[in-house]
């Protein structure tokens, strides 16, 4: 749910946290080698991550799609694929609560709501994170299966939570985000007026305006995730909780999440 571009002084307004421990990212070169891009997204646990994000959910569209019938010997290695997969993705998550923990120590609140929707958003996430290992190790047979279902009632509830934090943490930053674009492009209007060149304020607008649209995209993608940890919650039960409707917003979210990661690395 959470993107990390922005410094620890900023988290609390725009809603990202931070990541202390990550060196701060040279710029790209337009004319970067492909291969070299495609390494270094790889290299990360979230690049690999995403991509059987992708996988899982376009193998649970097909599934919910009916597009392959049951009787298909194909059906049934899409459902082992995709369970496998589901599997997997668990085993990226170990210790990925941590990242949580720092993030809210390196956060700066300017206010009682900003602290209560901090640890709102990265408690619930570092607790989903946290629960999830042990979900992983209840599938994998290392601990009493018969655990399984309340581990996963506990994350469900615990990713929710984390989400409402995280989306209302991104709606503040975008308005944040709003407010500062308005100035510049009200500082650029007057300053044409009156002949003067803006090239620094058109450049920080540019700016601001990407970052506004990555904000967007990453707003989305948690209310795709928030429509998945409610399904979850409610077991599949109700209209929302549709396979297909699932399905669609988890791909959704990994395309966006496969976005952010490509162009951050």
């Amino acid at each position: 749910m959470s993107s990390h571009e922005l410094d620890s002084s900023t988290a609390a307004a725009t809603g990202d946290p931070p990541n202390p421990s990550k060196p701060p990212r040279p710029p790209l070169s337009v004319d970067r080698d492909f291969l070299g891009h495609l390494e270094a997204y790889l290299a990360k646990r979230d690049g690999v991550d995403k991509i059987l994000k992708i996988c899982r959910y376009a193998t649970k569209i097909i599934l919910a799609s009916s597009a392959v019938p049951e009787a298909l010997p194909i059906h049934k290695r899409l459902k082992s694929f995709e369970a496998s997969v589901g599997l997997s993705r668990k085993a990226f998550r170990l210790g990925k609560f941590v990242q949580d923990v720092n993030a809210l120590r390196a956060s700066s609140f300017r206010s009682r709501e900003d602290l209560l929707l901090s640890v709102v958003a990265y408690g619930g996430e570092g607790l989903y994170y946290f629960v999830e290992q042990f979900v992983w190790l209840a599938k994998s047979g290392l601990i009493d299966g018969k655990h399984s279902r309340g581990l996963q009632t506990i994350s469900a509830w615990a990713e929710f939570v984390g989400y409402l934090g995280s989306i209302w943490l991104k709606i503040r930053g975008l308005r944040v985000m709003l407010e500062e674009e308005a100035c510049l492009i009200s500082s650029i209007e007057i300053g044409n007026a009156r002949g003067v060149k803006c090239g620094d304020e058109e450049l920080k607008l540019s700016k601001v305006r990407e970052k506004r649209m990555l904000k967007s995209l990453s707003t989305i993608q948690d209310v795709a995730d928030l429509l998945m940890a409610l399904a979850d919650i409610r077991d599949g039960r109700g209209r929302l909780s549709a396979p297909i409707v699932v399905s669609s917003a988890g791909l959704l979210s990994a395309l966006i999440s496969t976005h952010k990661n490509w162009i951050s690395c």
